[in-house]
């Protein structure tokens, strides 16, 4: 049995509380448009950073290097995935950010297309 002094406690709820925090409380909301792979990078024309959280500071830092993933910007974080996506779209809703879906995957080649370039080149070069 856990009493309210009991240190272990406190160190439960401290990463759940820093999620309430940095997030003022909310939710995502139904739409959201980011997925694990949505790719993430800072825009060139940014607003000034001044009135930022430091969270979202550090987010756009991570971005400003190039294309990352929502799971990648997570993991460099440290922070909860929920709580990440909420950051990114108040980020990308101000201007900081831009967003790209992923690359789709490849379409499935014809097996038949693939045998005669396999048979073309054996052909050629033996």
């Amino acid at each position: 049995m856990t009493t309210p002094d009991d240190p272990d406690l406190e160190l439960e709820a401290a990463p759940l509380v820093r999620a309430y925090v940095i997030t003022n409380g909310r939710s995502l909301p139904a739409d959201d448009e980011f997925s694990l792979i949505t790719l993430v990078t800072a825009a060139q024309d940014m607003p000034p950073t001044g009135q930022l959280d430091p969270e979202k500071r550090r987010l756009l830092d991570l971005c400003s290097g190039g294309y990352l993933a929502v799971a990648e910007i997570a993991g460099h974080t440290e922070l909860p995935v929920g709580v990440v996506k909420l950051l990114l779209s108040d980020l990308t809703q101000a201007g900081y950010l831009y967003t790209r879906a992923p690359v789709p995957p490849a379409k499935l080649v014809d097996r038949r297309i693939l045998e005669e370039v396999l048979h073309g080149l054996q052909a050629r070069f033996g």
